[in-house]
């Protein structure tokens, strides 16, 4: 599933404070981006993709993905005439990648270096 739009870093405390429902006790979030309607949570604990459907978006689908679960991912950087950046994550028991999009406003280096982090350990 890929997303478009103008994704920004979120200051992690209101991520915490927004989705406070969806942590388990003791759970921080360490880094959120935002894209147009859905966002991203990197937790200490997991990855949190928060998707916006419809028109009004109203529904939501909170995809919790345990970093153990990652088997692997890829980014592709911007280029000259595609201006957007890709995260592709592969989880266990799926050989479709969950893709994410990221303008120019996010570093996708970042966003690279959030992940590795958790999925390394």
């Amino acid at each position: 599933m890929a997303l478009f739009g103008n994704a920004h870093p979120i200051d992690p405390a209101q991520a915490q404070q927004d989705y406070a429902r969806l942590l388990g006790q003791g759970e921080h979030v360490q880094a959120a981006f935002l894209l147009i309607r859905d966002t991203i949570l990197f937790t200490d604990r997991r990855l949190i993709l928060v998707d916006k459907q419809g028109i009004t978006g109203k529904k939501t689908e909170y995809h919790s993905i345990p970093y153990r679960s990652i088997t692997h991912f890829a980014v592709e950087t911007a280029g000259t005439f595609d201006l957007d950046a890709e995260l592709k994550i592969w989880v266990s028991g799926s050989s479709v990648p969950i893709e994410k999009t990221f303008t120019k406003g996010v570093d996708i280096y970042e966003v690279q270096a959030i992940l590795t982090q958790f999925v390394a350990k």
